[in-house]
């Protein structure tokens, strides 16, 4: 496994009980039922029901907090973190059709490559060609 998936495994993981998620994110408890009900956040449950936050939702409450503190009301937050996800969505597909188009380009070299043929004999005007081999 590659450590950045590891790395992604590790973050998703949801391992914090609501006081310490919100201490970590330097907000109240209350904040994060609140932000929940709003729809920036969707903690996973236990199959009792209590919430617990992972390392991603940590950065997210940050990521909120800090466009809280810019003045953006929890609409206004919302609305740039569906955009952010979906700015990110759309770079990882770009990059994926560019790595592709690389690819491709590649493969067509490589064929160029085998088709063509080496000439090792020099380009002739016709007019010269008369003259130089003596038919004209």
């Amino acid at each position: 496994m590659s450590t950045s998936r590891a790395r992604r495994r590790a973050d998703a993981r949801a391992v914090y009980v609501i006081s310490v998620a919100a201490e970590l994110a330097g907000v109240h408890p209350q904040t994060l039922r609140i932000y929940e009900r709003k729809g920036l956040l969707e903690p996973a449950r236990t199959e009792g029901g209590s919430r617990r936050y992972s390392d991603e939702d940590i950065r997210l409450l940050r990521r909120i907090q800090d466009l809280t503190d810019e003045g953006l009301n929890l609409a206004g937050v919302k609305r740039v973190l569906e955009l952010e996800a979906r700015i990110a969505r759309l770079e990882a597909e770009l990059e994926e059709v560019r790595r592709e188009a690389h690819a491709a380009v590649e493969r067509t070299h490589k064929q160029y490559r085998r088709e063509l043929v080496p000439m090792r004999q020099a380009v002739v005007r016709f007019g010269d060609a008369r003259r130089i081999f003596g038919t004209g």
